[in-house]
């Protein structure tokens, strides 16, 4: 592969890698010889997806290719059949709509003059790249002390031999692609700063992509957008990204469609179950050291369920998820946070206690019951809207349906505290367990 050879970095006294800024154009953007198209994939949702030249390498690196063995949305295919679409395939979904929004910026000069050909290469790499540091269920392990997907792919990225090759033979920074997939990395280039805030934000490619493609896969549709008339709206404010007023009902579709998937799909009652017993077979063996997290990282869904094989506390949970034999819901309370058994068992290991605690009133084996708390979600509503280049406000503050405090009531109608079981217990004595706890 022909390297970049007009690739702009430099160090500077800080020894911070930064962006040469040369400001970019529309039609040097179409002329570009290094994003000229090089192989085009044929994707369901999209249709026709284009790499350009120097990312190809990339994309058929082992890291990257392993995505596509890793589904998007878990164990949520044993309740809607279609829906074993990859994260392979969302992820260049992100880098097509990616490009796309970088397309409309630069031909509505609505971009204030921060994108430079060298940003935008390596832009559409760290979409390419934003999700290979996925394994099975991320996602749904944030409680877990484990390492953040952002983190592990920083670390494949500037540490995997074949895919760092293949980005240095494509003249791409290491260090720059990192520091605009993960947040929490110092930086001060307004440039990546903004390639941020467009990859993760309230209207990104990554949400745009995942809400499209995980309901076209669930067949279902709460989630389907008019993406090209958001992306022809989006602007940049103060270096962020901002939507114009016109496009306000285009927000208010999404939101609502992420609290409808949510709802209908990501949060479902068997989704949740299956959720919750992967991840009390994952904290029991990590608590008790006979899982070592770095074991995990690297892991397919294939291999992940593999682990079921050898023998381990809890096991039996990993066996009955992956045979499709889920627990059953005997408690469901809407999340209360005056409650203090619900405010407690928000920490794993207080959750814990209060199952081990049930399971020994009720003489059940160890693994019989699995207690679900959905972590807090957000609406993101406070995107900054604008109207011929005027800061009207957030989305927030100017929409009347999805006002501040109306968002807080959709999140808090989503949290369903669950207590599930093995379907052989008894609910009446499960439910007497459960209320003791309370006493």
């Amino acid at each position: 592969m022909q390297a970049y050879s007009e690739l702009g970095v430099y160090i500077s006294s800080f020894h911070q890698v930064q962006l040469h800024y040369m400001s970019l154009t529309y039609s040097q953007f179409l002329s570009d010889s290094s994003l000229a198209h090089a192989r085009t994939f044929r994707d369901p949702l999209w249709k026709d997806i284009s790499v350009p030249k120097y990312l190809i390498e990339v994309a058929q690196s082992p890291s990257f290719i392993k995505l596509g063995r890793i589904k998007q949305l878990g164990v949520a295919f044993h309740l809607y059949p279609g829906a074993v679409h990859t994260r392979l395939s969302h992820s260049l979904g992100v880098f097509h709509l990616s490009r796309r929004i970088i397309s409309s910026l630069l031909r509505r000069n609505a971009d204030d003059g921060l994108l430079t050909i060298d940003g935008v290469r390596h832009f559409l790499a760290a979409t390419l790249l934003h999700d290979i540091g996925h394994f099975p269920f991320t996602h749904s392990l944030k409680e877990l002390p484990l390492k953040s997907h952002e983190q592990l792919a920083t670390e494949l990225i500037e540490n995997d031999r074949i895919l760092s090759t293949a980005l240095r033979n494509a003249a791409l920074n290491t260090n720059i692609i990192s520091d605009i997939i993960d947040e929490k990395r110092p930086t001060t280039d307004e440039e990546v700063l903004l390639y941020r805030s467009i990859l993760s934000g309230a209207l990104d490619p990554d949400k745009l992509d995942y809400l499209n493609r995980d309901a076209y896969f669930a067949g279902v549709p709460y989630g389907i957008q008019d993406v090209s008339y958001i992306t022809d709206h989006l602007c940049l404010h103060q270096g962020e990204l901002a939507i114009g007023f016109e496009a306000l009902g285009s927000v208010q579709h999404l939101l609502f469609s992420k609290y409808l998937m949510y709802r209908n799909v990501y949060w479902h009652k068997t989704v949740r179950s299956a959720t919750a017993m992967i991840k009390r077979y994952l904290y029991e063996n990590l608590n008790k050291g006979t899982l070592d997290e770095e074991q995990l990282y690297d892991l397919d869904d294939e291999s992940f369920f593999l682990l079921s094989q050898i023998k381990r506390p809890f096991g039996s949970l990993l066996t009955r998820v992956r045979e499709n034999r889920f627990f059953k819901p005997v408690v469901e309370e809407l999340y209360d946070e005056n409650n203090p058994i619900h405010t407690d068992a928000l920490s794993l290991k207080q959750r814990s206690m209060y199952e081990e605690r049930i399971e020994k009133r009720l003489n059940l084996p160890s693994g019989s019951i699995v207690l679900d708390i959905p972590e807090r979600v957000s609406f993101e509503s406070d995107i900054p809207v604008v109207r011929d280049r005027t800061f009207l406000g957030a989305f927030e503050d100017i929409d009347p349906l999805f006002t501040r405090s109306r968002a807080l009531e959709f999140t808090s109608s989503l949290r369903t505290v669950r207590l599930f079981a093995d379907p052989t217990v008894e609910s009446r004595m499960l439910l007497r367990a459960w209320e003791s706890i309370h006493e």
